[in-house]
C-alpha cells in the first residue's frame, strides 16, 4: 500500500481524506502514480461510478494505466506530466454542469494544483474529494525568489531558482499549491545541517 499518516502540523497543512463515491451526474478523478490505487479502491465500492466518469491519469513511471482503462471509465486521458495535462483538466472543469463531483488522488503537488483549478472553476470545496498516495516529495516556493522546486524530498534543499539552502517548512500556500521554503543559512552563511529525508 501507499498509504502515509502525515504528523499532526500547523492548521495552513492540508488534510487528506479517503475518496468515497458520493452520488452525481458527472465525475472527474484526477490522479498521479499512485493516486490511481485510490480509484481503482473507489471503483470496487460503486462499479457503476464508472460509466459517468472522466479519468485523468499522470502515471510517472508507474504501471497503473491498463488497469484504470479497464475500469471502462466514460472517458480516459494519460498525460506525460502535470503541465502537459493542466489544458484538458481546464477544459473539463470548464464544460461541468452544476453537480459535478471531484476526486484527487496521489502526490500533495498533483491535489494542490488541481484543487486550484476546480476551485477557480467554481467548483465548490464540498464537492472535491482528496487523498494522498504514493510519494511525501513537496512542492516549495523559495520565498526569496518565488521560483517553485518540484519533488523536494530532503530538510534542507537547495532552491533550484536561486540556489539558496532552504528549510522545509510545514506553511502552505492554498493559492500556489506549494509549501513555503526559507533561507536555512542567512544569519550564519554556510552553516547548513546535512539534509535529511523527510518524515525519516
Amino acid at each position: 500500500m501507499s498509504k502515509f499518516q502525515f504528523p499532526e502540523s500547523i492548521a495552513s497543512r492540508p488534510v487528506y481524506g479517503t475518496l468515497e463515491p458520493r452520488p452525481g451526474k458527472a465525475h472527474l478523478m484526477i490522479a498521479d502514480a499512485e493516486g490511481a490505487e485510490a480509484i481503482l479502491e473507489l471503483a470496487l465500492q460503486d462499479s457503476a461510478l464508472m460509466a459517468k466518469t472522466h479519468i485523468i491519469y499522470i502515471p510517472k513511471g508507474t504501471e497503473f494505466s491498463d488497469k484504470l482503462r479497464a475500469l471502462k471509465p466514460a472517458q480516459f486521458y494519460e498525460g506525460p506530466s502535470y503541465d502537459a495535462s493542466v489544458q484538458r483538466i481546464r477544459k473539463v472543469l470548464g464544460d461541468a454542469h452544476m453537480g459535478l463531483q471531484v476526486y484527487l488522488a496521489g502526490t500533495e503537488g498533483l491535489m494542490g494544483q488541481a484543487m486550484n483549478e476546480a476551485i477557480s472553476a467554481g467548483i465548490p470545496a464540498s464537492a472535491i474529494q482528496t487523498e494522498h498516495r504514493g510519494s511525501v516529495a513537496r512542492r516549495m516556493q523559495c520565498v526569496h525568489c518565488k521560483g517553485i522546486t518540484e519533488d523536494v524530498i530532503t530538510d534542507p534543499f537547495v532552491c533550484a531558482h536561486c540556489g539558496l539552502n532552504l528549510f522545509v517548512r510545514d506553511h502552505y500556500s492554498r493559492r500556489l499549491a506549494a509549501f513555503q521554503g526559507v533561507c536555512i543559512d542567512a544569519e550564519d552563511p554556510g552553516n547548513v545541517p546535512e539534509p535529511v529525508e523527510l518524515y525519516k
